[in-house]
């Protein structure tokens, strides 16, 4: 074996990947059209379920914009955006679904508590 043909290969590089600026361009976009709406949710006045149904989908529409292009979610692994976005989905059901039974519970309270009228 020649020792000087391995002492003058190089290790194999990393791949480096850099994303146009045109991409960050248009998600910096999105990100203020998305705020702009929040806040026209603010200044028309929207109330209740309208309201807020509004502003957490817009706030969930930006923070997904950010995890997928500026923290490079959209460029890795399946496996591993698996493991990073499926456990808090899996806490907003567990939460939601506490919210649901505890609005049982009350109801059930308020129901047979008062004599059940």
């Amino acid at each position: 074996m020649d020792h000087a043909a391995t002492a003058n290969t190089a290790p194999p590089q990393e791949e480096h990947q850099e994303h146009p600026i045109k991409l960050y361009l248009t998600v910096w976009t999105w990100l203020f059209i998305l705020s702009v709406g929040s806040y026209m949710v603010d200044i028309l006045q929207f109330q209740g379920l309208l309201r807020w149904g509004l502003i957490i989908a817009l706030m969930l529409l930006k923070a997904g914009l950010i995890i997928a292009v500026f923290m490079h979610m959209a460029w890795e692994r399946l496996a591993l955006s698996y493991a990073i976005l499926v456990p808090p989905v899996l806490i907003l059901v567990f939460v939601a679904m506490m919210g649901i039974e505890a609005s049982y519970t009350e109801w059930m309270r308020v129901f047979f508590l008062s004599g059940g009228t």
